[in-house]
C-alpha cells in the first residue's frame, strides 16, 4: 500500500462519499471522486511546471490546515516526490534550516509567508518554484524564482500527452515525508518516513479501536497536519477507511464547529483536551443537578449532555503528542466518554501504542503496543525500567543527510532507540517513566524521573507551565544532580482566588509554598531543592510540549 493507493481505493469504492468537509462561504463537501480528480489535476501543474523528478526532488509544504494541504501533499507524494511538512509558525531561522537542509525545490505556502520567502530565497539555491495558496497579493517571481497561484496549477494534458501523475506512481519504499523533529532535544533532524511506514502504522492504529472505524465515521481535523500524529490519524487512517475529514473553521470556533459537523472521532493533544475538560467541568460545577449526579457516581447521565455539546455522535477522543494529565483522563471516564491515550514518536510514523478500551482500567499507562510491531526494554535496571526500543514496519528509513544520527538512532538488529524509559507490566501494558536524556541522577546514584515530579506539580490548576530539570552545584566530579523546578503560575486564576491584585513577591512566595506542598509526599530525594517562578510562559514546541532542552543547565550554580 501507498498513501496514494488509499485515496484511489476509497475513490473507486465510494466516489460520492464525503472526503473533505470545510468552511468557505458556508460548509462545503468534497466527495472522494472529486478529491482524487483535484489531486490528479494539481499534480500535473507541480510535475510539468517545475519539472519535478520523483525519488529525487523534495517539496516543502508550509500551510495551516485546509483542503489544499491534503491536495498538494497527495499530488506530490502520490507521484513519488518527497514532501517536507513544516510548521507555518516557525521563525525565519528555523524555516531556513528546514528548507536549506532538505534542499526543497518547491515551496507551497500562503501569501502571509511571501515576505519570509523574499528574505530567505538568496540562501536557498535549490529553490526553483513557489506556490501560493489562497488570497493575497502574489509577485510573479521572488529573486528569479517562479511564483504560481495554487489554483493555476490544475491542468489536464493536451490530446496525445499522458498524465504526469499516471507516469509517476509512488512505491511503498519511497520517502513520502521528511518530517523534522520538533526540537525538544536539539536542532531538528529530518526523519525520512516511507509510504509503507505510514500505511503500516495506520493499520496498526486502526486495530486499537473497540468499534471498527467505517466509512460512516468522520474525523475532526483540528491538530496541525504537519505533525506526524495528526498526519497519520487525521489523514492516513480516515483515507484507509473512506471516512470524512472535517476541518474546523478556527481555534475559536471549535465547540461550535463540532456541534455543527457532529464528528465521531477527535484527535487531540493534552492541552486541548484539558481545556475542553475544564470548560465541561466548570459547567457541571455551576449546576446543582450536575454536581449531585457526579457525587452519586452517575456521571454517565451528565455525559449524555456533554456528548450533545460535542455534536452528539462522539465515539472517542484520542489524545497523543505528550502525556495527558491524570485528572483529565479520570474526568472523561466518569462522564462515560472514551478518552484513549496514545504514545509515539515521529520516527515511528508515529503511533507505537494506544491505551484502548481494554487498557481503560490502568490510567497512567500508554496501553498496548500495536500488533504489527515488536517492543523491548534495553539496559533494564533493578526495577525493570529500561529504554523502550521498537522494531517493525513503522520505523523510519533514517535521517535525511545525517548518517551519523541514523546510526545512533538504531541499536543492533534494527531496533529503534526511542530515548524513553519504560516498563512493561505482566499484562503487556506499557508505562513511560521518563526521557532517558532527561533522567536526573543524584549523588547517591538514585534515578529521578522529571515527569513524575512534573505531574505532581501540574495536578494543581494554579500551575500553567512547569518543567523539572537537574542542576549541579559547583564543578565537583561525581557530585550528582539536584532536582530543580521552573514554574509559570496561572496569574489570572491566582488573582481570582485571592480576590485582589497581589504583588509579584506575594505570588512568587505563594507558588513556592504550593509546589512544596504538592511534592511533600514524594521521597525526599525527588523533591525540588530549587524552585524558580517565571513571570513568562515557558517555551513550547509546535505541539505544546514544554521545550525541556531550553531549560537544561539553566539552574546550575
Amino acid at each position: 500500500m501507498t498513501i496514494r493507493s488509499l485515496l484511489e481505493e476509497s475513490a473507486g469504492k465510494t466516489p460520492s462519499a464525503p472526503a473533505l468537509v470545510y468552511k468557505h462561504d458556508g460548509w462545503k463537501t468534497m466527495p472522494y471522486g472529486d478529491f482524487l480528480a483535484r489531486v490528479r489535476e494539481t499534480a500535473e501543474g507541480y510535475g510539468t511546471l517545475f519539472n519535478l523528478v520523483p525519488q529525487h526532488d523534495n517539496v516543502a509544504l508550509i500551510l495551516p490546515n485546509r483542503p489544499e494541504w491534503m491536495i498538494s501533499y497527495l499530488a506530490c507524494a502520490g507521484a513519488g516526490v518527497s514532501v517536507v511538512p513544516a510548521d507555518p509558525k516557525l521563525h525565519n531561522e528555523e524555516t531556513l534550516w528546514i528548507l536549506s537542509n532538505s534542499e526543497a525545490s518547491v515551496v507551497t505556502t500562503d501569501a502571509a509567508h511571501v515576505k519570509m520567502l523574499q528574505e530567505l530565497q538568496p540562501s536557498l539555491p535549490a529553490l526553483r518554484g513557489i506556490v501560493i495558496v489562497g488570497e493575497g497579493d502574489v509577485p510573479e517571481e521572488i529573486g528569479g524564482v517562479t511564483v504560481r497561484r495554487f489554483e493555476d496549477l490544475a491542468r489536464k494534458p493536451e490530446p496525445g500527452d499522458g498524465f504526469w501523475f499516471d507516469a509517476n506512481v509512488a512505491r511503498e519504499d519511497d520517502v513520502a515525508s521528511i518530517i523534522y523533529t520538533s526540537g525538544t532535544t536539539g536542532r531538528p533532524k529530518g526523519a525520512m518516513m516511507t509510504h509503507a511506514n505510514f500505511t503500516a502504522d495506520a493499520e496498526g492504529a486502526y486495530g486499537a479501536f473497540s468499534d471498527p472505524v467505517s466509512s460512516r465515521d468522520s474525523f475532526f481535523v483540528v491538530l496541525p497536519l504537519f505533525h506526524a500524529f495528526s498526519f497519520c490519524t487525521n489523514f492516513v487512517v480516515p483515507m484507509m477507511r473512506g471516512c470524512a475529514m472535517m476541518f474546523n473553521e478556527s481555534l475559536r470556533t471549535i465547540g461550535e464547529d463540532m456541534r455543527e459537523l457532529r464528528p465521531t472521532i477527535v484527535m487531540a493533544v493534552p492541552l486541548l483536551v484539558e481545556k475542553m475538560y475544564d470548560r465541561i467541568n466548570g459547567k457541571i460545577q455551576s449546576s446543582f443537578t450536575g454536581r449531585a449526579l457526579m457525587k452519586l457516581g452517575l456521571g454517565r447521565l451528565v455525559g449524555r449532555n456533554v456528548r450533545k455539546g460535542l455534536g452528539g455522535k462522539i465515539m472517542c477522543i484520542v489524545v497523543g503528542g505528550a502525556p495527558c494529565p491524570v485528572h483529565v483522563l479520570q474526568g472523561f471516564r466518569k462522564l462515560g466518554i472514551p478518552l484513549l491515550q496514545g504514545y509515539g514518536l515521529t520516527e515511528c510514523s508515529p503511533v507505537v501504542s494506544i491505551a484502548g478500551p481494554h487498557a481503560a482500567a490502568r490510567i497512567g499507562t500508554i496501553g498496548y503496543k500495536l500488533t504489527n510491531i515488536e517492543v523491548r526494554l534495553a539496559d533494564k535496571n533493578e526495577n525493570g525500567i529500561g529504554e523502550l526500543q521498537i522494531r517493525g514496519p513503522i520505523t523510519m528509513k533514517g535521517y535525511w543527510k545525517n548518517e551519523q544520527a541514523t546510526k545512533e538512532a538504531f541499536d543492533e538488529g534494527g531496533w529503534l532507540r526511542t530515548g524513553d524509559l519504560a516498563e512493561i507490566g505482566e499484562d503487556g501494558l506499557l508505562t513511560i517513566k521518563g526521557r532517558k536524556k532527561a533522567l536526573i541522577v543524584n549523588r547517591e546514584g538514585k534515578n529521578i524521573y522529571p515527569e513524575e515530579v512534573e505531574n505532581r506539580i501540574a495536578s494543581d490548576k494554579i500551575t500553567a507551565d512547569c518543567v523539572v530539570v537537574g542542576y549541579k552545584v559547583g564543578n565537583v566530579e561525581g557530585d550528582g544532580e539536584r532536582v530543580g523546578a521552573i514554574i509559570h503560575p496561572d496569574i489570572d486564576l491566582y488573582k481570582e482566588s485571592k480576590g485582589g491584585e497581589p504583588s509579584w513577591n506575594e505570588l512568587e512566595k505563594w507558588t513556592v509554598r504550593r509546589v512544596q506542598e504538592l511534592c511533600a509526599d514524594l521521597a525526599d530525594y525527588k523533591r525540588p531543592r530549587k524552585i524558580v517562578v517565571s513571570k513568562e510562559p515557558l517555551e513550547r514546541t509546535s505541539i505544546q510540549k514544554v521545550r525541556r532542552v531550553a531549560y537544561q543547565n539553566t539552574l546550575d550554580e
